[in-house]
């Protein structure tokens, strides 16, 4: 390790100490399907002269082992939740779960721990992640060194090469490209083997190339360790590459985007690893409606353009038990 590194890591000194072992705030076992259970979370802003409900009963459940999307508009509460699932803020009330922890019976260790050992992050602002006078594989090390771990620089050299980075090892930031200094972002946040990777917009300032380069990394991470992945983004073209796109409105869960057939079965069928190119959403996806755990759900805003309606009216509902089906109308049609 460098004098340099070490410097670094002494500003962080605190931090490095023997563990007292902590509450055990699981509620569910090890072995549960889900990694995130969210469950009519709310989240609510205060200032002495306003109050801003950013989630407002909001329902999602990731299994362990996804990789998912979350998109929405901006306000629409996509960055609080992601906030929330990294650590960063705490829930006003409901429920949030992740790896069968209660995040809202954490206490200040109990999140420190949190985001050291289960979740790592990848931001859009390469800033956040990465420390701009140590080089590529020094910054790889130092939440390692941070969390005390052996063979440091043995680890950081194999996630520089997952993620096509063993030519640039030595290079500091000033030496890379956006689409690296994002690269190397995400092998610092994989240096303490997290069991849930948060991205946010982590392709808003590449270009398409280099975007189609980070998923496939997120992807094969992924394939290849079990990674739950959840990432938050405006890219169009990178959400039709996943099988699961989530979208939030006004604070809740709107609606899934889900893919017709997995983009690996789609690949395999085109004997191609060309894909995506060219294709049309409405073929290869379809939009699906989420009720939330009351019964309550949200129309995509184009039906409800379609029907005249806006939030705060009354629709008639009517059900067809012979077939089934439900049918929405405008109120006095």
């Amino acid at each position: 390790m460098s004098d340099v590194t070490e410097k670094v890591a002494a500003v962080y000194d605190p931090i490095i100490e023997e563990e007292k072992p902590s509450d055990n705030k699981s509620i569910a076992p090890a072995d549960d399907e889900y990694m995130i259970r969210c469950e009519n979370l709310v989240k609510i802003y205060k200032t002495d002269e306003i109050e801003v409900v950013a989630l407002q009963g909001l329902d999602l459940d990731v299994k362990r082992g996804e990789l998912m999307a979350i998109v929405g508009n901006s306000g629409s509460g996509k960055s609080t939740l992601l906030n929330m699932l990294g650590g960063l803020d705490k829930p006003s009330a409901g429920s949030l779960t992740v790896d069968g922890k209660n995040l809202l019976k954490f206490n200040d260790k109990d999140y420190m721990e949190y985001k050291r050992d289960t979740v790592g992050f990848v931001w859009q602002n390469n800033a956040r992640n990465l420390v701009p006078y140590l080089s590529a594989v020094q910054n790889v090390e130092l939440p390692m060194l941070l969390k005390g771990k052996k063979q440091r620089r043995k680890r950081a050299l194999e996630l520089l090469e997952k993620v096509g980075l063993s030519h640039r090892v030595n290079s500091r930031l000033d030496q890379m490209s956006g689409g690296e200094q994002q690269r190397v972002a995400i092998a610092i946040a994989l240096a303490n083997d997290p069991k849930l990777l948060l991205a946010d917009e982590p392709t808003g300032s590449v270009d398409t190339k280099t975007s189609n380069m980070i998923l496939d990394i997120f992807k094969a991470l992924n394939e290849s360790e079990g990674l739950t992945i959840v990432i938050v983004t405006h890219d169009v073209k990178l959400s039709k590459r996943i099988d699961r796109v989530v979208a939030i409105r006004d604070g809740r869960t709107s609606s899934e985007i889900v893919r017709k057939k997995s983009y690996a079965q789609e690949l395999g069928e085109m004997g191609s690893i060309i894909g995506g190119a060219g294709e049309d959403e409405e073929d290869t996806h379809e939009e699906l409606v989420v009720l939330d755990r009351s019964g309550r759900l949200q129309l995509p805003k184009d039906y409800m353009e379609s029907l005249g309606i806006k939030g705060g009216d009354k629709v008639k509902v009517e059900l067809d038990e012979e077939t089934g089906k439900m049918f929405l109308f405008k109120s006095g049609e």
